[in-house]
Order: C-alpha cells, then structure tokens, then sequence
C-alpha cells in the first residue's frame, strides 16, 4: 500500500498540515478552558438550591446532550446571522465546542462532588467547618481525584471533535487534509496524514492521564 504513496506531495503540504495542528491545539485549548468554566457554572447552578438556576441548568445540560454536536454547529453557524450576529468561523466553532463540553463537564463535575459521602460532609459540620471550610478540606481534594481522569478524557473527545469545525472551513487538521485532497486527488495520503498527527496528539495526553490516575486520584489510607 504504501509504495503507491506520494511522500513528495505530503512533504510538500506539510507547512499546511503544520499550521493545521497548531490551529487544532488552540482551538482545543481554548475551548477546553471556556468549557471548564462553563461546566463549572452550569454544575453549580444544577446543585442550586434556586429552583430556577437548577431549570435552567438542566435545560442546558439536557438540550446538549441529547444532540449532535454537529447539529450544535451548523445552528450556531446558520442561526446566528439571522439574529443579526455576525460571528467568524473559527469563532462559531469555539462556541460550539465550549458549549458541547460544558454540558458534558458539568456532569463530570457534579458526579465528583456528589461522590463525596455525606458522612464526611457530616462529620465536618459537627467539627464546626464552615461550608468553604467544607468544600476546601473534604470535599474538593477528594472530587479532584474523581474528576481529572474523566476530565482529561474529555480533553481528548474535544480534540477530535475539532475535526467537525472542517465543515464550516475553519483551517485545522481535517480541512488541510480535505485542501490536499480537492487539489491533488489523494485522499490516503491526506487523510493518513491528519490521523498520524491525531495520533500524536493522543499520544501526548495520555501519559498525562496515567500520570493523573496514580498522583492526583484520592485514596484512603488503612
């Protein structure tokens, strides 16, 4: 298979390639950043004790979850400018990836929390900890060891759906692989392309996530 490859041509279109992947990793960045906050509210808000934060909040987590995230984009991409907002690709794109993983994050965020047993919580109140107390010395180092692993998970789920944004022409990864293709009609060498750099990147996270399942997951001691 790869004697019929075109090396040359792939050479030849790596500084595009190149330009892709750095687009991808800060579309990724700054999407996973916005999406941490994001979730990071909408969690709040779902553990509320105001009846319509926690609406809201549901209606938020539900309504994303339940679609396809390509459905997300091209709404945002279509239904925008006909509420008179006229939002670049790259920026529509990053909406929709934030908007996608906060849902998605809030969970996460929530399950850790509420992982915490109540006893524990309890146990803090008879010793007289207020409820930042509380949060800072119970509950938040053990939801930190539950929720990072399935955070970093989701970091990568974000990276990939980067690739969707190639349908409304922002320049990452996928849309170099498809220029190559619509100029040269070469779609393996293209699209190997785009998954070996994929693979890289997946191979860069994931010693981060193994590093996090033995340092940063709380474990009782006995």
């Amino acid at each position: 298979m790869l004697i019929n490859f075109n090396f040359r041509v792939i050479w030849e279109y790596m500084p595009l390639f190149l330009e892709g992947l750095r687009n991808t990793f800060l579309i990724s960045i700054v999407s996973l950043i916005l999406a941490l906050m994001v979730g990071i509210l909408a969690c709040a808000a779902r553990l509320s004790r105001w009846k319509l934060l926690r609406a809201v909040s549901i209606v938020y987590i539900e309504s994303i979850r339940s679609t396809p995230l390509l459905v997300q984009i091209y709404f945002f991409y279509f239904g925008l400018p006909t509420l008179g907002l006229r939002v670049p690709e790259l920026e529509t794109g990053i909406i929709a990836l934030m908007l996608n993983s906060g849902a998605y994050i809030a969970e996460i965020v929530r399950a850790g929390i509420t992982s915490v047993p109540n006893g524990q919580i309890e146990a803090g109140i008879s010793s007289g900890l207020s409820y930042t107390q509380r949060m800072r010395f119970i509950v938040l180092p053990q939801a930190l060891g539950v929720t990072v692993p399935p955070l970093l998970g989701q970091a990568i789920v974000l990276v990939k759906d980067s690739a969707l944004l190639s349908l409304i022409s922002v320049l990452e990864l996928t849309r170099c692989g498809q220029e190559l293709t619509s100029e040269r009609f070469m779609p393996a060498e293209g699209f190997l392309t785009v998954a070996v750099l994929y693979l890289c990147i997946y191979y860069c996270l994931k010693p981060l996530a193994g590093w996090s399942q033995k340092k940063l997951i709380f474990r009782e001691e006995y």
